[in-house]
């Protein structure tokens, strides 16, 4: 059991779990789009996930503690390394269109994590951290398998933007939430600002924004949407579920799994749909 907890508690801490729900993420585009979707781009979005999730999460402690690290955070440190190299490997594999689409995103996870404007990152900006986590997911999961086959944007694929935006906004709300304790308030994060009753309320009405956009879109799918209906019932037990003091694994591995079951929904009900039909 400890072996198995272990290996559990890598998966986590490592972000291959965060890493996994950004890849289904992907999918759902892919899938909703009938895209094609290189393994090189895969690669790339899986692996940057890590890379990117671990430098903001441990950038600090290596930095002023590096002599310290226990011995799990070296593991993850090494793998973190390899994951990087992994990263580098497939992003030359990928169209050239995709390299400033990438870079922006680098900046900006850089950023979110390194001091700039005297001691402050961006993650410390006020407000700033829902949404610079939000446009990051959304741009990974719709902007590049998009623009690794196209060269135009299309209105829907733009409304598909707006509700990975949203949805993810929702996603990190019970972050926030189990965080409260220990965020300081110069934050600014929506518990913070609003209560957080209040901020479970605002997530379930953005969420239905989301939700409704599909409505607008040239090329309506009855399995995204249906998909998508399900899926906001789950992201609302998750909001009201959250708690200040929450499980150990409620938002890290019940909350962030959420996208799994939303790609896996989505391509059981495209198939039931196509034989239906």
């Amino acid at each position: 059991m400890k072996i198995l907890k272990a290996i559990f508690n890598f998966y986590l801490n490592s972000s291959i779990h965060v890493a996994v729900a950004v890849c289904s993420l992907l999918y759902l585009t892919v899938f909703e789009y009938d895209l094609q979707l290189s393994s090189s781009l895969l690669g790339f979005v899986f692996f940057g996930t890590i890379s990117g999730y671990n430098f903001v999460k441990y950038a600090g402690v290596a930095r002023f503690h590096h002599r310290s690290l226990t011995k799990s955070l070296r593991v993850i440190q090494i793998f973190s390394l390899i994951s990087f190299a992994l990263l580098v490997y497939f992003l030359i594999q990928l169209p050239p269109i995709l390299y400033v689409l990438a870079g922006i995103l680098a900046v900006i996870t850089f950023l979110y994590a390194t001091p700039i404007l005297g001691k402050r990152t961006l993650r410390k900006l006020s407000g700033f951290k829902i949404f610079a986590v939000a446009a990051v997911w959304a741009g990974i999961t719709v902007l590049f398998p998009w623009y690794a086959v196209q060269d135009m944007v299309t209105d829907d694929v733009w409304l598909t933007f707006v509700q990975r935006f949203l949805i993810v906004i929702v996603l990190t709300i019970p972050f926030e939430i189990r965080d409260l304790r220990f965020d300081e308030t110069a934050l600014g994060t929506l518990p913070q600002k609003l209560g957080v009753n209040t901020s479970k309320w605002l997530g379930v009405v953005v969420m239905y924004a989301g939700f409704s956009l599909d409505l607008f879109k040239d090329e309506f799918s009855c399995a995204h949407s249906s998909a998508f209906a399900i899926t906001c019932f789950l992201c609302a037990l998750a909001l009201w579920g959250a708690r200040e003091r929450q499980g150990r694994y409620y938002s890290s591995f019940v909350v962030e799994g959420i996208p799994l079951l939303w790609v896996g929904l989505f391509y059981v009900l495209k198939y039931y749909f196509e034989i239906s039909c």
